[in-house]
């Protein structure tokens, strides 16, 4: 079995596909989404400096991540993108900044996730694809189920001032972004 905290060598690597180009400047939807929190926050109102990661699907510990995974472009990484945002959650902060992790997962799943992981911040459920359609974010489809393709957004005033994608390798996401907001 895999450990799915670690990233394997040798996998593909995604290209920006400008799938995100659109998302710069734009202003957060007013939209009300559940957390692992139970919740409801309306991305609009998202008024202090916000970062939120996205991510496609989070494994199972019971279960190792299926073969093909590995082959999806960007898809691989979720627990290891997570755990980076969690273990640098403390210098986000610091900076002035609240920290969300989202997927289309339900908030159920989620809640285990965070549980198991340690994950001191929430994670937005997008579930309905509600976010994902208002801002025509990229997704991809693996064995029938719609997943959104991993990015992050620097948030400020309600308006994404960064994009982040594609996002590579996943581990050092939040290290990267971290970087870039030091100097501001």
């Amino acid at each position: 079995m895999r450990d799915l905290n670690e990233i394997p060598e040798g996998l593909p690597i995604p290209t920006d596909d400008g799938a995100c180009d659109h998302l710069k400047d734009a202003s957060l939807p007013e939209l009300i989404l559940r957390t692992t929190s139970d919740r409801l926050i309306d991305l609009s109102q998202l008024q202090i400096p916000t970062l939120i990661f996205f991510y496609p699907r989070t494994g199972e510990p019971s279960k190792p991540a299926p073969a093909d995974w590995d082959l999806i472009p960007g898809a691989r990484g979720c627990t290891p993108q997570s755990c980076g945002f969690r273990d640098l959650y403390s210098e986000f902060k610091s900076l002035g900044f609240q920290v969300f992790g989202a997927s289309s997962q339900s908030t159920d799943y989620q809640k285990e996730f965070v549980s198991r992981n340690h994950i001191p911040f929430e994670i937005i459920s997008d579930e309905k694809f509600e976010l994902t359609n208002k801002l025509n974010l990229p997704t991809f489809t693996y064995n029938g189920t719609k997943l959104i393709k991993r990015m992050a957004w620097v948030v400020n005033e309600g308006k994404i001032n960064k994009v982040f994608y594609p996002v590579f390798p996943p581990n050092e996401n939040a290290s990267r972004v971290l970087e870039y907001l030091r100097p501001r």
